[in-house]
């Protein structure tokens, strides 16, 4: 996709996946051009989200999110207890485009999303971001004290490629360990890797 095309995108935003017994919500920072273009969380191809949460045992298989998500992954995500969401949810070409108070009233959208989704455990992916948004400047990765909403929170390494001293390996150990925390069950069968297509309908809320 050009990016003369990917543009007009900026400012869109992006559908939440939250089903009906999200017991893990994961939380991106906002949605990327392309992610808005296609209506599909981590979609730009080369992002490691989809495949560090396949190496972590938590999908049967690796999803290409840059076309789209199909039904079945919707449904396999759903199934597992995983939803996914943004503190902001305004497309941008890169996060460091959000100014502070964009991501201080993402993390009040935020909060009023878990207080009525009520996941076990929130994990936002990206510890900048979560710093800013919750004005926490001594924040670390890991499990934060206190909880958001009744949920446990966590923060975990952002799988953009930007992130470069990450590995798919490393963050597939920190996404292991908060779907361990919300009581998600590891995918013991992977099968063969699973094309995504774009879907509108999916934010289940």
């Amino acid at each position: 996709m050009r990016a003369a095309d990917l543009a007009q995108f900026h400012g869109r935003p992006v559908d939440d996946l939250i089903g009906p017994d999200t017991r893990l919500l994961i939380v991106g920072i906002n949605p990327g051009l392309w992610t808005a273009a296609v209506n599909a969380h981590f979609a730009r191809p080369g992002n490691r989200f989809w495949p560090a949460l396949h190496r972590a045992g938590l999908l049967g298989h690796v999803v290409d999110a840059s076309k789209g998500l199909s039904p079945e992954v919707v449904d396999e995500l759903y199934a597992q207890g995983i939803g996914i969401t943004n503190i902001v949810n305004i497309a941008t070409a890169r996060a460091d485009e959000l100014t502070r108070d964009e991501l201080r009233a993402g993390a009040q959208r935020l909060r009023e999303l878990v207080r009525r989704v009520q996941p076990a455990v929130v994990a936002v992916l990206g510890l900048t971001a979560y710093r800013d948004a919750f004005e926490q400047r001594r924040a670390v990765v890991g499990k934060q004290d206190g909880t958001l909403e009744g949920a446990e929170l966590w923060v975990v390494p952002n799988p953009s490629g930007l992130n470069a001293h990450e590995t798919v390996d490393s963050l597939a150990i920190a996404y292991r360990q908060v779907a361990a925390a919300a009581g998600i069950a590891v995918v013991t069968t992977p099968s063969q890797p699973r094309p995504g297509r774009h879907r509108q309908d999916c934010s289940g809320l």
